[in-house]
């Protein structure tokens, strides 16, 4: 696991403008938290500071981020381009913005609500040129980044047989989903890879991108966390836009979505992040389950609520369950 950055709660802006916008605050509509149990309504209305939401399948999670969504904007604390929303899957994506479209009686169209792979690009498309691209960058699918590294294996003159292209994609994406340039690539994080080939191929495989004004999945991550890192000013312009973080599934983050997570919260500290410690299945593509596990020391102070209550499964099966995964040390428990 990367080394966790600080989070400290920064100063509010020198006008006033923060002070100013916590005392006006509207009243929420009754009827948007009746539908709740006393924890979906607890995990709403804990709007300020970080927030671990521990929710299992059924337990409503989905209704939380959406009921939490509108009631930050009904309520004043938040306008829309001030909420980022993240989730794991364009489908994900689509029906959180439909949920709150029907709660807010408005369409949501052009708001921060989205995977990380297209909030990322969004950012990245704004700054192109920090990352050494021009704003109109293609983002090359897996088919592409097979045969661009092809021809870097044949131009190195590797044996293909030896040196699969198919490999090495591997061992480069799991470095991007770290948050690895090939610079920060060390002995610990896998260096010596493929006989040292792999990271060979890593650094020709990144100027080629650039070359072709390109990048790859990967890329739109890793470039956000290099100008974040290179561009203070752009870190702050996002810290001061985005006031309330709300993510989804925080269980699968890897090392990258963490860290751009992180940068990101600093400002307001305003994290809200959902996920579920028993549902980590994929690690194979770099998910991290001890970024849930870490949530309460890396974010000091935080609010965990779990939602215990489930409206799926009955309670033989929810028993079944429960006695099975409580054989799993590395967890939180519910």
């Amino acid at each position: 696991m990367a080394e966790s950055l600080p989070l400290s709660r920064l100063p509010e802006s020198a006008d006033g403008t923060d002070s100013a916008r916590a005392v006006a605050r509207a009243a929420v509509p009754p009827g948007l938290l009746e539908p709740l149990n006393a924890s979906q309504r607890e995990a709403v209305e804990a709007t300020e500071g970080p927030v671990l939401v521990l929710a299992g399948a059924g337990t409503g999670k989905t209704r939380v981020l959406t009921t939490r969504l509108a009631c930050l904007l009904l309520s004043g604390r938040a306008r829309q381009g001030e909420i980022l929303a993240v989730t794991f899957t364009n489908k994900a994506a689509r029906e959180m913005r439909e949920r709150v479209a029907r709660l807010l009686g408005r369409p949501v169209e052009g708001w921060w609500v989205g995977t990380f792979h297209a909030l990322a690009a969004r950012i990245l498309r704004a700054h192109a040129e920090a990352a050494g691209l021009r704003a109109d960058f293609t983002i090359l699918d897996e088919d592409d980044q097979i045969r661009l590294l092809k021809q870097l294996i044949e131009a190195r003159r590797l044996d293909e047989k030896r040196w699969p292209a198919r490999a090495l994609s591997a061992v480069i994406q799991r470095w991007k989903d770290r948050g690895l340039t090939p610079d920060r690539v060390s002995a610990a994080e896998g260096a010596n890879a493929a006989d040292g080939r792999a990271l060979e191929i890593y650094v020709d495989y990144q100027e080629r991108l650039k070359a072709l004004n390109a990048a790859d999945f990967g890329d739109l991550l890793l470039h956000n966390l290099e100008i974040f890192r290179t561009a203070p000013a752009v870190l702050e312009r996002y810290q001061r836009q985005f006031r309330y973080l709300l993510v989804d599934e925080y269980q699968d983050s890897n090392v990258a979505q963490y860290l751009w997570l992180r940068l990101l919260a600093q400002r307001h500290r305003n994290l809200c992040c959902v996920g579920d410690d028993d549902q980590s299945i994929y690690s194979w593509r770099g998910a991290e389950v001890g970024n849930i596990l870490r949530f309460e020391a890396d974010f000091p102070g935080a609010k965990v609520v779990r939602l215990e209550r489930n409206y799926r499964s009955t309670p033989h099966i929810l028993a079944a369950a429960s006695g099975l995964i409580a054989h799993n040390r590395g967890r939180l428990g519910k």
